[in-house]
């Protein structure tokens, strides 16, 4: 079993930037793929970034060039750097991992999930 537990979020102004980790416990190594979500009512769970074991990572349109995904083995945490924040970026973002060899846009395909962390962007 894998546990994540987010941290990070909270309430930030147009164009400030936020960090959220996700700190994994549990059966880490087996962990190949982790990705940051977000969700807000109304809307599917979306795919923000995913990282590979091997190091490839990818993104949403909608946020390249302003966030970046990173893992630090070391620590068993994955960050999102958040950048440029906008008023659209309000979601709760959510930590998840799969055991599963590769990478989906499709959340069906990570086995664990975090609880989530609040990012709200307003003036």
């Amino acid at each position: 079993q894998v546990q994540l537990v987010e941290s990070g979020g909270g309430l930030v102004q147009p164009g400030g930037s936020l960090r959220l980790s996700c700190a994994a416990s549990g059966s880490i190594s087996s962990i190949d793929t982790m990705s940051w979500y977000r969700e807000v009512p109304g809307k599917h769970r979306e795919l923000v970034a995913l990282s590979t074991s091997g190091g490839n990572t990818n993104y949403a349109d909608s946020v390249k060039g302003r966030f970046t995904i990173s893992r630090d083995n070391a620590k068993n945490t994955v960050y999102l750097q958040m950048n440029s924040l906008k008023p659209e970026d309000t979601a709760v973002y959510y930590c998840a991992a799969t055991l599963r060899s590769g990478a989906s846009w499709d959340p069906t395909w990570y086995d664990h999930w975090g609880k989530g962390t609040q990012v709200t962007v307003s003036a």
